[in-house]
């Protein structure tokens, strides 16, 4: 029995590869008997149909870049892995950047799901930040997301619309990480402080995962950085049991000093 997607591929190439007159394969037979159910309108094929295509352009698109990154890959790549016309992907997408947003919107999405699953139930603020930064170096290690996110996104979606994305999803994972291990001590930080030590992690994170994705023993490596994960958040730990406080605010005239360097 043929499978639904290679239905969807018939509908794309019926009258292009199998002229009139020709014998009909079994996946056309299929198609013809889908068309035919009852109580599937015409609409509703065509809208499940525009479905397919899009997703397995997206598909694709996300397979040739990351093996092969956003400018080797081509729109006739991805048109001929997809088995549609060009004309099918401009109907959905105006072009290559957009398309690779689709696949970066995807792949962001996808790792928050992983970071929010590994939080959730997670009430204690410290094992909460242990499991949600160790799902953080899972996910940036995966070669889609080191490729799309953290290598292409920047360059090809622009520094502004790359942060938009990223703070939608990962990177307001790390927030919502961090927010508890502050909530857990007597600190009262600004947004925008607390906001600086999200982008630590996060940074840190990133390039932990490169490290371990790239390491001769990738195993071990990933031992070190967890291990020393372990070791940061009990510094944190520390410091809220023992009433430290955190710099909640730059030092009485700093402002004049960095106008005076200037």
């Amino acid at each position: 029995m043929p499978s639904f997607r290679d239905v969807i591929v018939a509908t794309h190439t019926f009258g292009r590869y199998y002229p009139a007159g020709m014998p009909k394969s079994p996946v056309q037979r299929l198609v013809r008997e889908v068309a035919n159910v009852s109580g599937v309108t015409g609409a509703t094929r065509r809208q499940q149909y525009s479905a397919s295509t899009k997703r397995a352009l997206v598909d694709v698109a996300e397979e040739l870049f990351t093996e092969s990154g956003y400018a080797n890959t081509s729109l006739d790549a991805i048109v001929a892995g997809a088995r549609v016309t060009k004309g099918a992907l401009y109907h959905h997408f105006s072009g290559k950047q957009a398309l690779f947003e689709a696949v970066f919107e995807r792949v962001e999405t996808d790792a928050s799901k992983a970071i929010n699953k590994a939080l959730r139930g997670k009430r204690d603020p410290w094992e909460k930040a242990q499991a949600g930064l160790e799902a953080v170096l899972a996910v940036v290690q995966e070669p889609r997301y080191r490729r799309i996110v953290v290598q292409e996104g920047p360059s090809v979606l622009g520094y502004e619309r790359f942060r938009e994305q990223e703070e939608r999803s990962t990177f307001g994972s790390v927030v919502d990480i961090v927010r508890s291990v502050i909530g857990a001590g007597a600190w009262d930080l600004d947004e925008e402080m607390l906001q600086t030590f999200a982008r630590i992690f996060f940074g840190a994170m990133s390039s932990a995962g490169e490290s371990v994705a790239t390491a001769e023993d990738p195993e071990l490596a990933a031992w070190r950085v967890e291990a020393a994960i372990g070791f940061m958040i009990t510094g944190f730990q520390t410091l809220a049991d023992a009433g430290v406080d955190l710099p909640s605010a730059p030092p009485p005239g700093f402002s004049e000093e960095s106008e005076d360097l200037d």
